[in-house]
């Protein structure tokens, strides 16, 4: 039975941050890490961004094995008793801890039919799938319309594919941006050859010979239609892996629940990434963030403070995209429900947008504006009230 000073469940970017906290403090303590995946920690952005314009695979490893690190892959944690502070897997390896993170990530959400017919985006394996399948077919539906399957569809458009785009809402990130931008981004999508079906349901996929046949439901008039491709992938959100914390009684509340010190309910267990539920100061609330920069900056915050810091963590992270020739960087509660200032410098080209509630600016978006995420955080911690007229032009 394997015993770890320190062990991390999760093979993920905060998995690795958190490895980085730790000898940033502790140069000698035993760590251990067990992951699902097959594959050591590495970066997941570019699987979405830079690997589609020619970036090298190699680029995306995080090297932890440079810091002596034990790695148990292609493990699943299925117990955790926290009084025997022993998490047994699913291979039946039990191991003890004397302080372990939960770095679990989440699960994307699925549909009910298509089976692996549908690629569900996140990993590496699933990358180097829809690589394969964009080698030797060429017509993609992309389900979704958010976060995932706005860069999906701009990669497989740059690299050449015919692209098919299919969502419930009415424009491209139309939970993120505002009508009027997100209406923009249907038309700009376009432009760039890619095939956009707002407003519309997909409610079933059959296989017809080497086609992938999917039914679509239209939002507003309930008419169906099909339509035929070579491949089908999905980005429509993930669920956060909380079986592990909740089958071991700590708190589970749209993630697991953690304090300042991002412990979660217990000192020696904390918490970190796309699963930690978190209070964050400026905004007063609490957030579950599913972005790189949380999952490095609240990473090697945890392991630093499983380290013997005691830090709390009021960082509030940001989160960036790159469309086709667009690109931006977002901070805060960027909700299209809210109240939304924009202050253009060419309408939906660059410019700012500021979302307020209750006099406050609550988030930011920075469209092709850069270098400002900083100035962003100091105006969203201001009490307010905000004027809206005085955000034109200030950042």
């Amino acid at each position: 039975m394997p015993h770890y000073n320190y062990l991390i469940i999760g093979g993920g970017m905060t998995a690795d941050a958190a490895i980085r906290g730790i000898r940033e403090i502790d140069t000698g303590g035993t760590i251990g890490l067990i992951g699902a995946e097959a594959h050591p920690p590495y970066n997941r952005p570019p699987l979405s961004k830079g690997l589609w314009k020619g970036k090298p695979l190699e680029r995306i490893w995080r090297k932890n094995v440079e810091r002596n690190v034990a790695l148990h892959l292609g493990r699943i944690a299925s117990t955790l008793d926290l009084a025997a502070k022993r998490i047994d897997d699913d291979q039946g390896t039990a191991y003890t801890f004397d302080k372990l993170l939960l770095a679990t990530g989440g699960t994307p959400r699925r549909l009910p039919f298509g089976g692996d017919d549908i690629i569900y985006f996140r990993t590496l394996d699933d990358y180097q799938r829809l690589r394969a399948l964009s080698e030797e077919k060429q017509r993609f539906a992309v389900i979704g319309g958010g976060f995932i399957g706005s860069e999906i569809a701009a990669a497989l458009a740059i690299n050449g594919k015919e692209v098919v785009m299919v969502f419930p809402e009415e424009g491209i990130g139309a939970r993120l941006f505002p009508p009027d931008l997100s209406l923009f981004l249907n038309d700009y999508y376009r432009q760039q050859g890619v095939e956009v079906l707002p407003g519309q349901q997909v409610t079933d996929l059959q296989k017809s010979d080497n086609q992938l046949v999917l039914t679509l439901r239209d939002g507003k008039t309930t008419n169906e239609r099909a339509i035929s491709v070579d491949a089908a992938v999905a980005g429509i959100g993930i669920v956060p892996n909380i079986e592990l914390a909740k089958g071991a009684g700590l708190r589970v509340e749209n993630g697991i629940v953690v304090n300042g010190l991002l412990q979660a309910g217990t000192p020696d267990v904390y918490a970190s990434g796309d699963v930690a539920n978190f209070y964050n100061p400026a905004l007063d609330t609490r957030l579950r963030v599913e972005h790189e920069d949380n999952a490095n900056t609240m990473g090697k915050h945890a392991g630093r403070n499983m380290a013997g810091e005691t830090v709390p963590y009021h960082h509030l992270p940001f989160f960036y995209s790159d469309l086709f020739e667009l690109g931006y960087e977002a901070v805060g509660e960027t909700d299209s429900r809210l109240e939304t200032v924009a202050d253009w410098s060419e309408p939906n080209r660059k410019g700012v947008v500021y979302y307020l509630r209750d006099g406050r600016v609550r988030g930011v978006l920075l469209w092709n504006v850069w270098e400002r995420v900083d100035l962003a955080r100091e105006l969203i911690a201001e009490p307010g009230p905000i004027d809206p007229r005085s955000l034109k032009g200030r950042l």
